[in-house]
């Protein structure tokens, strides 16, 4: 299961702001649109749910922007979508109880469930490290 563009446009944010949260340095939407080619007034929607979820804190002004308000290793991605995605639950039609049903729904079950371990158990700063390691240069080898 991916994740849905809200949850992956806010966890770009994130990273971002992960990479920032050592310095104290504040980073605004724009920056992160520029550099993502993410629309501005949908990822100001994710930030500020982001705001209202306490993961961030935001000043205005030219010098202003966001922060997290805890570490990068404190944050997990389950914790973000939760916040951003909330009760994904949909009712599904159909006798529930006929067999077909149940064995989709045991497996949709445990999918769930190795999806949610591997979630929680992956922090900001972890996709921060992954990202930092996909940038590094690749040696060449020359004979």
């Amino acid at each position: 299961m991916m994740f849905s563009a809200k949850t992956e446009y806010g966890l770009v944010a994130l990273i971002e702001l992960a990479a920032a949260y050592p310095t104290g340095e504040r980073v605004q939407t724009g920056e992160i649109c520029r550099r993502h080619g993410v629309p501005e007034r949908y990822l100001e929607q994710m930030l500020t749910a982001l705001r209202k979820g306490g993961y961030l804190v935001s000043v205005r002004g030219p010098k202003g922007g966001y922060q997290l308000t805890r570490s990068p290793e404190l944050i997990t991605v389950a914790e973000v979508e939760d916040c951003l995605e909330g009760d994904l639950h949909t009712e599904r039609q159909g006798d529930r109880g006929h067999a077909e049903f149940r064995v989709l729904d045991g497996l949709a079950e445990r999918a769930q469930q190795a999806r949610a371990a591997v979630l929680k158990g992956t922090t900001l700063a972890h996709l921060l490290l992954e990202r930092d390691s996909l940038r590094q240069p690749t040696p060449m080898f020359y004979i």
